[in-house]
C-alpha cells in the first residue's frame, strides 16, 4: 500500500523525535556509537510504526513478527524506539551503558523488553534471522522476520552462510536489509576490505536485490511492500544506501564517528542540525508526497 503525503510526514516527524532522543541518550551516557545510530534510524522507525507485527502488552506473543538488529552496536537507536513503543521505561534511557544499567551498550534480549535477540557480536543476526524464519515455517506460522545488517559487519564469512542458506531452502518469510553507510570503526569500507559490487554479490547468492536510498522514507516503504509481495522463491535483500551519522552535519560521512563522545559544545551544534535536517526532510515529503 502507497506511502500518503500525511503519513510520510508523520513518519519524518518521528524519525525526527527519535535522532532527537538518541542524541539526548548519547549526552547522558557521555559517548555512543551515534554515527551508525543515525543512518540506520529511519529504517527502525518504518518498521515499528508501518510494518512490524507486534503486541507492546504481550512482547513474547508467538505470531509477532521478529526483528534483529545484526548490528548491535547501534543499540543507541534502537533502545529509544523501544522506549517510544512503551516496551521500557524512559528513565532507563538516562543509564544506557552505565554501570547497573538495564541497557548495555549492546541491547541484551534478557534484560531489555522487546528485544528478539542479543546481537553484537558482529556477523550472526543474519543467521538468527534464517533460524527464526525456518521455525515459522515449521510452526506453520505466518509471521515475518526483519533483519538489519551493518555494512562492516559484511567482512564476516558467517553472514555469507548464512545467505547461501537462506537462497537454498528459500526463506523468503526474511526480509532483510543493508545499512549501507559506507563506513566502519576503522575507515571506508571500501579502503578496509572492498565490498563492491555488493548489489552483484548478493543477486549472485540467490537473492532478489533491491538497492535504495535508505535515508528516504518513501523509498523504503516502497522497498519493503515489495518484499512483502514477493511471490517468488528467492529471499530479498535491501542495500539500503544511507550517511553514516545522518542529521548531523558535522559528523556526517566521517568514520571517526562510528563513536564517540558528545560533550555540551557538540550537544547543541547536534540539536540545530537535527532540526535543520528536520525541515528539509519535511520540506521533501511536502514536495513528492501524494
Amino acid at each position: 500500500m502507497a506511502l500518503t503525503k500525511q503519513e510520510w510526514l508523520a513518519l519524518e516527524d518521528k524519525a525526527y523525535q527519535m535522532r532527537r532522543l538518541l542524541l539526548d541518550t548519547c549526552h547522558w551516557a557521555g559517548s555512543g556509537h551515534i554515527g551508525g545510530g543515525n543512518s540506520v534510524m529511519d529504517m527502525l522507525v518504518i518498521l515499528y510504526h508501518r510494518y512490524l507485527n507486534i503486541k507492546v502488552e504481550d512482547p513474547a506473543w508467538a505470531d509477532r513478527d521478529r526483528f534483529i538488529l545484526s548490528k548491535g552496536h547501534a543499540g543507541i537507536a534502537y533502545a529509544p524506539v523501544l522506549v517510544d513503543k512503551g516496551f521500557n521505561d524512559p528513565e532507563q534511557l538516562k543509564t544506557f551503558n552505565l554501570t547497573n544499567s538495564k541497557m548495555g551498550i549492546h541491547l541484551d534480549s534478557n534484560k531489555v523488553v522487546g528485544v528478539d535477540a542479543s546481537t553484537g557480536s558482529l556477523g550472526h543476526g543474519l543467521s538468527i534471522a534464517l533460524g527464526t524464519g525456518l521455525a515459522a515455517r515449521v510452526q506453520g506460522k505466518n509471521y515475518k522476520t526483519y533483519c538489519i545488517m551493518g555494512d562492516g559487519e559484511l567482512d564476516e564469512g558467517s553472514n555469507w552462510e548464512a545467505a547461501m542458506a537462506m537462497a537454498h531452502f528459500k526463506v523468503t518469510n526474511v526480509i532483510s536489509f543493508v545499512d549501507r553507510n559506507h563506513n566502519m570503526i576503522d575507515g571506508n569500507t571500501e579502503e578496509i576490505m572492498a565490498l563492491e559490487p555488493l548489489a552483484d554479490k548478493w543477486t549472485a547468492f540467490g537473492f532478489e536485490v533491491k538497492v535504495i536510498d535508505g535515508n528516504n522514507i518513501s523509498q523504503l516503504a516502497d522497498a519493503i511492500d515489495f518484499a512483502l509481495a514477493n511471490t517468488g522463491d528467492k529471499p530479498v535483500m535491501i542495500i539500503a544506501d544511507t550517511v553514516k551519522g545522518e542529521g548531523i552535519d558535522f559528523i556526517e560521512g566521517d568514520y571517526r564517528w562510528h563513536y564517540g563522545a558528545m560533550a555540551e559544545e557538540n550537544y547543541e551544534k547536534s540539536k540545530e542540525s537535527l532540526a535543520r535536517h528536520y525541515e528539509a526532510r519535511k520540506a521533501r515529503a511536502e514536495k513528492e508526497g501524494k
